[in-house]
């Protein structure tokens, strides 16, 4: 087979002047315009290059709908609700994985304890694959990191619109925000005490139980929670790593250093909405709040101005008596009736002891010989 060359030219219809040309030329426009927009949304794709901004902190992000997403953080938009109980999520992932929670599916288990999969996991590896590169503080997930970064920057992008604070957290924020609500979800079964946290609820229950899980490993004293136990170890160490800059005393708590400083400047910024006394320290306005409201006893309606003298009161109720004497066994409702018994024992023991007896007590005490 042999190629020829092609004598005979290509010929095409004549093109008319007029309405046809237009049609023609129309539809090129169009077809020019649709490409010029996929080009555009093609360049909108995410690239790496992040180049859409938060107008309300600054975090930059790669695409506009996760711009979008984040603020949401901002607004509390929440567009998504579950159709079950009505709860509104800010995102679709979120819905989904909330809406498990009524079908108990759960499409990844761990061999171990049947607990969702993967980061779960990494309570039995041990695994925290998520360092900072300031502290190297290690974390089992990314947003943990993130969250802990912050303490290094200052960055709190959540503000209170009640009084204008600022956390770190969007829980956090949650949180605080009940301290102006009033709002305590989280009710103790036995006594109907609220409390506007779980772990509080927790710890407060060991009041009932009586357990405390954390002890000293010098003293072999217990306590119901962790922060309680860490005060009580300085008492051993005797240190005091938070100092005055203006006066240099030290204090073993930062929060007892924050009190301090306000004695310099004058600071009262806690106010009671009830009388406007205004006060230095959260703690002392929770006190004196409770001269207004008070403690009361669900089974007397007894007042009372701090939650302890409350405890106290309803032993008598109770007819607990949880402090007692290791020599003789009697028991007391609390500590200070079970010291003065202890000094008045040990006092009416010496008035029994002969002369001679108490001097060998002495002696032996001073020259370190054991009885």
């Amino acid at each position: 087979f042999c190629c020829q060359p092609m004598r005979t030219p290509l010929s095409f219809p004549p093109v008319s002047s007029g309405e046809p040309q237009q049609h023609h030329d129309a539809d090129e426009a169009e077809k020019s315009l649709s490409r010029s927009e996929h080009f555009k949304k093609h360049q909108q794709r995410p690239t790496g290059k992040k180049s859409h901004c938060c107008s309300d902190c600054g975090k930059i992000f790669n695409s506009s709908v996760k711009l979008k997403i984040h603020q949401r953080t901002h607004t509390g938009e929440k567009s998504c609700s579950c159709n079950q109980c009505g709860k509104s999520l800010t995102t679709s992932r979120y819905l989904t994985i909330h809406q498990r929670t009524h079908t108990g599916k759960k499409s990844y288990s761990c061999s171990q304890c049947g607990k969702k999969l993967k980061i779960h996991q990494r309570v039995h590896t041990g695994e925290k694959p998520y360092s900072c590169d300031q502290c190297g503080k290690s974390f089992t997930h990314s947003s943990n990191l993130k969250t802990h970064q912050r303490t290094h920057t200052g960055e709190k992008l959540h503000h209170c619109s009640d009084c204008g604070k600022s956390f770190s957290t969007s829980q956090t924020l949650k949180l605080h925000q009940r301290t102006h609500t009033g709002e305590n979800p989280y009710s103790c079964d036995l006594c109907g005490k609220s409390f506007s946290q779980a772990d509080q609820l927790i710890i407060h229950k060991r009041v009932h139980t009586g357990e405390k899980p954390y002890s000293c490993n010098q003293c072999g004293k217990s306590f119901t929670q962790s922060s309680s136990l860490n005060r009580h170890q300085i008492t051993h160490t005797g240190e005091k790593p938070y100092s005055c800059d203006q006066c240099g005393k030290s204090f073993g708590r930062a929060y007892y250093l924050t009190e301090h400083k306000q004695t310099h400047t004058g600071d009262k910024p806690y106010h009671c909405s009830d009388c406007g006394k205004s006060f230095a320290s959260l703690r002392n306005l929770t006190q004196h709040q409770r001269t207004h409201t008070g403690e009361n006893c669900n089974q007397c309606g007894k007042s009372f101005s701090t939650s302890s003298y409350l405890t106290i009161h309803q032993r008598t109720h109770t007819g607990e008596k949880p402090y007692s004497c290791t020599q003789c066994g009697k028991s007391f409702t609390h500590l200070n009736s079970l010291i003065v018994h202890q000094k008045y024992k040990l006092f009416h023991d010496i008035n029994e002891m002969s002369q001679c007896r108490i001097f060998l007590i002495l002696w032996k005490y001073f020259n370190n010989v054991t009885i």
